[in-house]
């Protein structure tokens, strides 16, 4: 995985106690720290997927699913970890873990924050293979940059509402409103949870630097902002905005290696994104 120096700042004091918000599932936050290096162990992990009844059922359905397509029937969580492998059973997790996460707030917002999120991390998987970076970080980070939008719309739902009638015709635009009503911006929310839950220091920049243009050369990172752009031109917005560029236009903003890999047919993609976020809502 890419480097990424973290921002050794103190994070804004978010506008509500990061202990008021439901923890985190710790399944997820286990496959999230193996990223850091703090853990490499598969079988710790697959332990504690079998440890809790409901990731349990989740892996086991994905792990049959024609998102995986394996040749034959798997039957169990040992059997899953093995075949899916390391990375992909983390990444897989930790996109189970977002859903867990939600699961009991499931409002419009809420959703559109989930769909935007897995719709971003195919896009910014896909985009990190073709130009040799590292995948599964990307996947994971596209899961993750959100959480501080999501955790918003979640603590101060009057607030965030009003921000979401205001609109935007660009990120930056909802950056700004949110300051102006909640006293913070999700990318500054997000940075502050990643630090309140001890994540790794990958994360702080996944979460404040996902919308700034200028993250060239930072590795997997680089390809979050040009993957979210895309994942809203395709109809998987977290909030709606006014203008938003043309699949054609956002792919030009792609690497080059990347680029061609994608369909010609926004549509084609926008199916795609959609079987697999079909596949992880129902597990």
């Amino acid at each position: 995985m890419a480097t990424l120096s973290s921002n050794t700042m103190k994070p804004p004091e978010l506008p509500w106690k990061a202990d008021d918000l439901p923890p985190f599932p710790a399944v997820a936050l286990k496959a999230l720290n193996l990223i850091g290096g703090r853990d490499t162990s598969l079988v710790d992990l697959c332990n504690l997927i079998r440890s809790d009844p409901a990731f349990s059922t989740a892996i086991l359905k994905i792990a049959n699913s024609p998102l995986v397509a394996f040749s034959r029937n798997i039957t169990s969580v040992l059997q899953a970890s093995m075949l899916l492998g390391f990375q992909r059973l983390r990444s897989v997790v930790i996109a189970v873990g977002l859903k867990a996460y939600l699961r009991d707030k499931f409002a419009p917002p809420l959703r559109s924050c989930w769909r935007h999120s897995v719709a971003c991390a195919m896009v910014a998987e896909q985009t990190a293979r073709w130009s040799a970076l590292d995948k599964d970080f990307a996947y994971t980070a596209g899961i993750m940059h959100d959480i501080g939008r999501i955790a918003m719309a979640s603590a101060v739902p009057e607030l965030y509402a009003r921000v979401l009638k205001v609109g935007a015709d660009h990120p930056q635009d909802m950056l700004r409103t949110e300051q102006e009503l909640c006293g913070i911006d999700h990318c500054q929310a997000g940075r502050s949870l990643v630090a309140a839950w001890g994540l790794p220091d990958a994360f702080l920049q996944v979460t404040l630097c996902h919308h700034d243009p200028g993250t060239e050369g930072r590795g997997a990172i680089s390809v979050l902002r040009p993957s979210c752009l895309l994942a809203d031109s395709l109809g998987f917005a977290a909030v709606e905005y006014r203008a938003l560029g043309s699949y054609m236009d956002i792919l030009a903003e792609f690497p080059e290696s990347a680029r061609s890999h994608f369909p010609a047919d926004a549509k084609e993609l926008a199916t795609q994104i959609q079987n697999e976020i079909d596949i992880i809502e129902s597990a």
